[in-house]
Parts: C-alpha cells; structure tokens; sequence
C-alpha cells in the first residue's frame, strides 16, 4: 500500500497538454498541491482550474533560470514549498542533418535540456531545507536507447537528460533528493490525433503488447517514482513502451490476433 502524497506541493512544467497535463492532473487526484507551468499562464491557469482549488497556473520560459527561480519564488509563495519537481517540458521538432540548423540545435536542447539544470538548481534551495526532494524528468527511449530520423537534437537532448540526472544523483543525495526519469516510448496524446488510423495502427504494430501508451501509463510511474516507496532509487530511468525497445527487429514480434 502506497503512503499517501497528500499535501505535498508538485510543481509540473510543460503541465497544459499531453503528458505533462496528464502528470498533473495524476499528482492532483493524489491529493497534491499542483503548480502547473506553461510559457502562457493564461493556459496554465486553465488546466489548474480544471484539476481542483489546490491548484495554481503559471507562467514561465524555464530554459531561463533568472524565470525559474522567480517561478519558485512564486510556488513557494502561495503554497509554502517545493516538494516534487516533474520536469516535463519539451519540444521534438523534426529536421534532418542536412536541415537543421545551429539554432534549430541550440534551441531544443534549451528546452529540453537545459530546463532540466535550470528547473533542478530553482527548486534545490527549497528541497535541501527540508532534507526531503523528489524531481522526475521526462526522457525518452529515444536517444537513450534508439534513434529516429529527424530527431538527431531531440535524441541527444533526451540521452543529455540521462547523463545529467546520474551525477546529479550523486550530488542530491545526502540531501534526501532523488532525481529519476521516466522514459516512454510511443504515447497516444493528442499530438497524434490528426495522423491518421494508419499510422497508429502502423506504430502499434511495433509494440509486444499491441497497444500505444497512455498518458497515464507515464503518469502513474511519475507518481511512484516520487513516493517514499521510492525513497531508494536515484539516478535512473524507467522505460514505459509496453516492450516497444526489444523486439530484435520486426521478425521477432507476435503475430497480432
């Protein structure tokens, strides 16, 4: 049985739409103060009001830090601390090589990326005082583990998250501060509503268990990953594909009744 998060304050970046709103709205059915976070606050704002009264939107570029830690001002403010951080924003735009450019590269690893840094030195301060911290980053199979044409930034930007969160690991933990990551793999959000029946029939082809991801599917790990059942694991990512990485090639998968 899992000890409750009830009162614990989360703060979710990239909080308004698929993942991240799912994780926010997960944090919230668990009793938690959510602090839901969006480059508009308007949007932010939008999503806290439908996830309940202990709820707040705001407004932050967090690849900048000067914006997060006045986004950690304002948390702390109004709900008295920071005790989980889901560092979830992210951006996959698609170029190849040839394609992209010097700040087509730069500016996703400053979302993707560098939010991380910015986000975890923000909240740092808050969690050491009270000895006790939780942040979960949202990775991806891809670039960890595979690769796709087109996402040759967004995967490095992904596999950076990786390195950064293992010596980040070493360096939080006589804090009480774990730092983890989920990594999923093909999710069905909203982002691929307009692609067509034959395209997620064709990405669910590639899965063992026949079935794109759900945003809760990586919600829920979110969740546990910042539970005190928990407590004991840092510096490490948990795939959620439903076996997407380990089929050996097409061959090995099963046929699909």
């Amino acid at each position: 049985m899992f000890r409750s998060l009830e009162g614990r304050t989360v703060l979710v970046t990239g909080g308004t739409r698929g993942i991240g709103r799912g994780i926010a709205e997960r944090f919230g059915q668990a009793g938690c103060q959510v602090a839901v976070v969006s480059r508009t606050a308007e949007d932010a704002q939008a999503v806290a009001a439908g996830i309940g009264p202990k709820a707040l939107g705001f407004g932050a570029d967090v690849s900048s830090g000067a914006a997060c830690q006045a986004l950690v001002e304002q948390v702390v403010n109004a709900f008295g601390g920071v005790d989980i951080l889901c560092a979830n924003a992210g951006i996959f735009p698609s170029a190849t090589l040839e394609e992209m450019t010097e700040e087509d590269f730069d500016h996703i690893m400053a979302v993707n990326l560098r939010s991380l840094f910015t986000c975890t030195r923000a909240v740092l301060p808050v969690m050491k005082a009270k000895g006790w911290g939780r942040i979960v980053a949202t990775s991806s199979v891809t670039g960890p583990i595979t690769g796709f044409p087109g996402w040759a930034h967004y995967g490095a930007s992904k596999a950076g998250q990786m390195g950064f969160l293992r010596t980040a690991a070493i360096e939080l933990a006589p804090h009480g501060i774990t730092i983890n990551a989920v990594m999923p793999g093909n999710i069905h959000t909203e982002g691929l509503d307009g692609m067509g029946d034959d395209y997620l029939r064709a990405m669910e082809a590639s899965i063992p268990m026949g079935r794109l991801g759900s945003v809760m599917d990586i919600a829920n790990t979110a969740l546990f990953l910042a539970s005190e059942e928990a407590a004991y694991i840092t510096g490490q990512g948990i795939v959620v594909d439903g076996g997407q990485v380990l089929p050996e090639s097409a061959m090995a998968l099963p046929q699909q009744s």
